[in-house]
């Protein structure tokens, strides 16, 4: 393409709580269709072998797609093409494009041929207290093998999204995950039909899915000029780049990826349904997290890596407190809910078919333990792009560093004594997680301190405290509200997501009241891009 040729045009940015909103609303739509591909899978599958060995088998790409994604790919990707959009030619911009989709595709598909190939020896590292059950074992073998060239696809879906992104196209990429859940959905009610074991069509559900998420990108990225024809050049300035802030941000930026993952590793050496409660839990912990934090982060990390580039400071550190006061709106009162409701909303979603009252219970305790990790987790997500806006990755990656170590001693410190004194050893490794979180997360915001890049904005600890009484008076009212276990249990569905609906509005409708009467208004989360 030529130099003259000229992008499509780019209307002018909308505002940061716009742009978040409309993320936020196409996700809500995956995540409650997600809940529902989560139903059906606890329906046929319950907690058992099966579902253990589906969940790590699938856990594995996805744990690989959320660190291109929604991660170090994406964070190393979007500072640079940003760059290239405000200093450099649209003819320059369309070469990058089309050089990291040579690389990154290439990369990908030699990881995921030789993924397939090595799959036994990908499920004993993922897995490898499946090694003594050798049932367990081979069918997550197999099950790896159908699914990890997902990878391929969900990436090249992730640097599509990743552009759309940097083009304020926020939409697109929110709304693509929907696939996944719709495939996963058709493959559980109807692909059944033509294999002996359920898992095996939802295996073959998450391999189309991922190629239909890549191909449903390519259009939006053609209106854009910008559908790549790839190259493979590692000598290119701007893939050299990319990747020199890609490789240690694997790390940096997806500390609390890889602790989850590490607890799903540990979890195959205890009790059979662990994996699989861990899964549940996280799932429901998932929601939140990837509606509004995933929001904000995904809108925010093109605004600050053009707040940096333009050497706007001030605008720089106030998109961040921004970030950090709609982050805490949305984390403080969702972690209570989840921790006051933990039992009622496994029972409403999940405990139908082979899902029974001792998977809940347990399910339920990981919950808890996962829902006071929340907040931290949540902050991760923005704080991170304050480094990687800057193409700062030293600083994460010692953070990360020190966070991986933590969180292995706090699993000794939490795993074994729940694990040998109440057979609860699966609550340990969330606790573990939601330590280091917290551990992560503080050390990101003082290192963004230090740095001078962020400074607390005025009235910031004002809005905290208006957060703060509002939760207080939420707890009283999921208190007040609370019925008996049994009662959950005995409902049919309708009833439970009557009850659990009345609660979740009648709670978002508490503490949205307290915070119009303690004076907070619409005006004060707004903020341009």
């Amino acid at each position: 393409m030529s130099d003259d040729v000229k992008a499509a045009p780019v209307k002018k940015a909308p505002s940061l709580l716009r742009s978040s909103a409309v993320v936020a609303v196409m996700t809500m739509l995956s995540r409650v269709l997600g809940l529902v591909r989560d139903i059906v899978i606890a329906t046929l599958a319950g907690a058992t072998a099966n579902a253990d060995a589906f969940f790590i088998a699938f856990k594995i790409p996805q744990f690989l797609r959320r660190l291109f994604a929604e991660g170090a790919f994406a964070q190393a990707f979007v500072p640079v093409l940003s760059e290239f959009q405000a200093t450099r030619s649209f003819a320059d911009v369309k070469n990058l494009v089309d050089r990291v989709a040579g690389v990154l595709g290439l990369s990908v598909l030699s990881i995921s041929v030789v993924a397939v190939i090595g799959a036994p020896v990908v499920a004993m590292i993922f897995a490898p207290g499946f090694v003594s059950d050798p049932a367990k074992y081979d069918l997550t073998v197999q099950l790896i093998r159908i699914m990890f060239p997902y990878l391929f696809f969900i990436s090249l879906t992730g640097f599509a999204g990743a552009v759309l992104n940097s083009y304020g196209r926020f939409a697109v990429p929110a709304f693509t995950p929907v696939l996944l859940n719709a495939s996963l959905i058709t493959a559980a009610l109807w692909g059944v039909q033509f294999f002996s074991d359920p898992v095996f069509a939802l295996a073959w559900g998450v391999f189309v899915a991922g190629a239909a998420q890549f191909l449903f990108q390519l259009p939006f990225l053609a209106q854009l000029q910008l559908l790549p024809r790839p190259k493979v050049d590692t000598k290119d300035e701007g893939v050299r780049r990319i990747m020199t802030l890609m490789i240690p941000a694997l790390f940096g930026v997806s500390v609390s990826q890889i602790n989850l993952l590490l607890d799903t590793v540990l979890a195959s050496f205890l009790p059979t349904g662990s994996v699989s409660w861990l899964y549940y839990s996280d799932r429901l912990v998932e929601l939140p997290l990837g509606v509004f934090a995933i929001a904000v982060s995904t809108v925010i990390l093109p605004s600050l890596s053009r707040k940096h580039a333009g050497k706007s400071s001030d605008a720089f550190a106030k998109t961040l407190d921004w970030a950090m006061r709609m982050v805490l709106l949305i984390s403080l009162p969702a972690a209570l809910a989840l921790f006051m409701l933990a039992e009622p909303i496994l029972v409403t979603l999940f405990q139908y078919g082979a899902l029974d009252q001792r998977d809940v219970a347990m399910a339920a305790l990981s919950l808890k333990a996962y829902s006071i990790g929340l907040l931290p987790f949540m902050l991760i997500k923005i704080l991170a792009p304050g480094f990687y806006a800057q193409q700062d990755i030293k600083t994460p990656v010692k953070i990360g560093i020190i966070a991986m170590v933590a969180n292995m001693g706090f699993n000794i410190a939490f795993v074994l004594p729940l694990h040998f004194h109440y057979q609860i050893g699966h609550v340990g490794l969330a606790l573990a997680t939601a330590a280091s979180a917290y551990l992560n997360a503080g050390l990101l915001f003082n290192g963004l301190k230090k740095q001078g890049v962020y400074q607390v904005q005025a009235g910031f600890w004002l809005v905290v405290g208006r957060y703060i009484a509002a939760m207080f008076v939420l707890a009283g009212v999921l208190f007040y509200l609370q019925l008996p276990l049994t009662q959950w249990i005995e409902w049919g569905w309708q009833q439970r997501v009557w009850h659990i609906g009345e609660r979740v509005l009648a709670g978002a409708g508490v503490y949205l009241l307290v915070l119009l009467v303690l004076g907070l208004r619409p005006k004060h989360l707004r903020i341009g891009a």
